[in-house]
């Protein structure tokens, strides 16, 4: 009897043992912050239902600190996770470590918005799917136009006209009132050379700042501090054009859909709506960036085919529509363009529907700095500063930028 007892404790060990072997852990890396608890609601939510009976558990271990060093140091050591964040901005040197899975042939791409695909793929090879984007708008405060009596923006707007709405503003309101937020950042300025048809980097990966493109978009942002017009975030204690933007005094900010959760939280009284990037009058095109992270696949994982099905829920219809009805972000698929909570109107809703449409509209690239990394957009920002700021003429500025970026090209 005690042989028979041993024997089956022993046959239900080999069980327990059998079944904790077939069971997969998939870990994923992203970013700390409010990440864990979105991520993990997704994982608790829709993945870990949809892969119970494969035996597919899944885990969320974000990186703390810089994000992009940490995943570097964790790809290099072979401790990465199975699926991860891939920043589009730093995508080069990810793939330079061919430590990212190409996802052609493993994952279909047709369902994205296709500026959302161009971010991710080099020499016809995709690298990631994108799980959210974020594009620019012009964000308005109504109160500001109802008092000056000058006509909102609005999508039919060219360069020319939106600076006139705004200049108006100013005349009529005065020095305590401002018609728009300068921040002095390429990313808040670099649609605009995209609408005038300048490209960030040439067949051989040099940036022309001289460019006639590039300079006449660099003298329409900074020209729209004439006499007050524009202000700096920092002349009037912000440290952004949202910051702008809920004091209430300024009439535009140029931000994305991540300014509604700031205006509902810091400025809930505040009636704003959204209008698309004005087209410039000589192209008659719009520019816009597209700023976005896609998941991506660790090309040394051990379980690629569970990888491939964690990542095609977390990009599936069903997250995505749930990620936009939370307002936690903008979905990538192009079929949720029609999706009814973006033909609400309230205002979250509106700015929403701009962003989304701001991806394919125009001229619109990624948010990227090159092959060798973040610094690239330091001469521009520079310039942007000195010329707002009065420091420096533009012809100035941006030859100082232009020597500054052929030494950093060069190294």
């Amino acid at each position: 009897m005690r042989n028979k007892m041993m024997l089956g404790l022993m046959l239900l060990a080999a069980a327990a043992t059998t079944q904790a072997a077939a069971q997969t852990t998939i870990k994923i890396n992203g970013y700390a912050g409010q990440d864990p608890a979105i991520v993990g609601d997704l994982i608790n939510r829709f993945v870990k239902p949809a892969l119970a009976k494969d035996k597919i558990n899944v885990t969320y271990e974000p990186l703390q600190g810089d994000y992009n060093q940490q995943l570097t140091t964790l790809l290099a050591a072979g401790n990465a996770g199975d699926v991860f964040y891939l920043p589009a901005e730093t995508l080069d040197g990810f793939v330079a470590t061919g430590k990212i899975l190409p996802l052609n042939g493993v994952v279909a791409t047709g369902p994205y918005i296709n500026s959302l695909n161009a971010a991710f793929t080099r020499g016809g090879k995709t690298y990631a799917i994108a799980k959210d984007f974020n594009t620019l708008a012009v964000e308005y405060n109504k109160a500001v136009f109802d008092e000056a009596k000058v006509a909102y923006p609005d999508n039919t707007d060219t360069w020319s006209s939106l600076q006139t709405k705004l200049t108006n503003v100013k005349k009529a309101l005065g020095n305590d009132y401002y018609g728009i937020c300068l921040a002095p950042d390429y990313a808040r300025m670099g649609q605009f050379a995209f609408a005038a048809g300048w490209k960030p980097f040439d067949s051989k990966g040099k940036t022309n700042l001289l460019d006639p493109a590039f300079v006449r978009a660099f003298n329409y942002f900074t020209g729209l501090a004439k006499n007050k017009v524009g202000v700096q975030p920092s002349e009037i204690s912000q440290s952004w054009s949202g910051g702008c933007l809920g004091t209430g005094k300024v009439a535009v900010a140029i931000e994305g859909n991540w300014i509604v959760g700031f205006l509902k939280d810091n400025a809930p009284n505040l009636k704003y709506g959204t209008a698309l990037i004005p087209k410039d009058d000589k192209t008659g095109k719009r520019g816009n960036f597209v700023y976005t992270v896609g998941w991506a696949i660790n090309s040394g994982t051990k379980n690629k085919a569970a990888a491939v099905k964690v990542l095609n829920i977390l990009t599936s219809p069903q997250v995505q529509q749930y990620v936009l009805e939370q307002g936690l972000a903008i979905p990538s698929r192009t079929s949720l363009q029609s999706n009814a909570f973006l033909k609400k109107t309230d205002a979250g809703a509106a700015n929403s529907k701009a962003v989304f449409d701001g991806a394919t509209d125009g001229t619109v690239r990624p948010y990227y700095f090159g092959v060798q990394g973040p610094d690239w957009i330091k001469p521009i920002n520079t310039a942007l500063a000195a010329v707002l700021s009065g420091q420096k003429s533009s012809a100035d500025a941006l030859k100082q930028a232009q020597s500054e970026m052929n030494t950093f090209q060069s190294r």
